[in-house]
């Protein structure tokens, strides 16, 4: 049985989640859109990840006979300035998701939830790997500026990218 205290947060993370999937839909709409094809598949890789994520959070939940509660999904940004510009909204975004999970695993500790802290040492090191992509992206695009070429080989690189299934690596579900 899980606690009162962490049912709730669980929930606010699991609809921070989901609120990330939607924010990273309508990125890819937006690259899509603006004639990127292959960051716009990059962006809906994130949209997947974000919707497993919060599916992780759920299951875990409801094994711990915890009772979810969705919320409603506040809008988000449709537009940006450049792909760029939505880079560097994805990593202050990615380091904002990273202050929750650690705020979640603060209180897993205080609650002694062993379980749950298990379970969110995978989040905790995705989201490493989440703010490293962003930084490593902006990066490219910073040195490719208004390079159309450079511009053409960044999109077809982010086309090749495949989704893979997000799971916990300390679990088998």
């Amino acid at each position: 049985m899980i606690s009162k205290r962490l049912e709730a947060a669980i929930n606010a993370q699991i609809n921070a989640e989901l609120w990330s999937a939607y924010l990273y839909l309508s990125m890819s709409t937006y690259c899509q859109d603006a004639g990127f094809p292959g960051i716009a598949n990059w962006f809906n890789i994130q949209f997947k990840e974000e919707q497993d994520h919060a599916m992780i959070l759920l299951n875990y939940l409801q094994s711990r006979d915890g009772r979810v509660l969705l919320a409603p999904i506040d809008a988000v940004e449709t537009e940006w300035a450049s792909p760029l510009a939505a880079f560097e909204a994805t990593l202050q975004h990615e380091q904002k998701v990273t202050s929750l999970i650690n705020n979640l695993m603060a209180l897993a500790v205080e609650e002694k939830d062993f379980a749950l802290q298990t379970r969110l040492n995978w989040f905790v090191e995705e989201q490493v790997e989440e703010e490293e992509n962003a930084r490593d992206l902006i990066q490219k695009f910073r040195l490719i500026g208004d390079n159309g070429y450079g511009l053409y080989q960044l999109d077809q690189e982010l086309a090749a990218r495949v989704y893979t299934q997000a799971t916990p690596l300390t679990t088998a579900e």
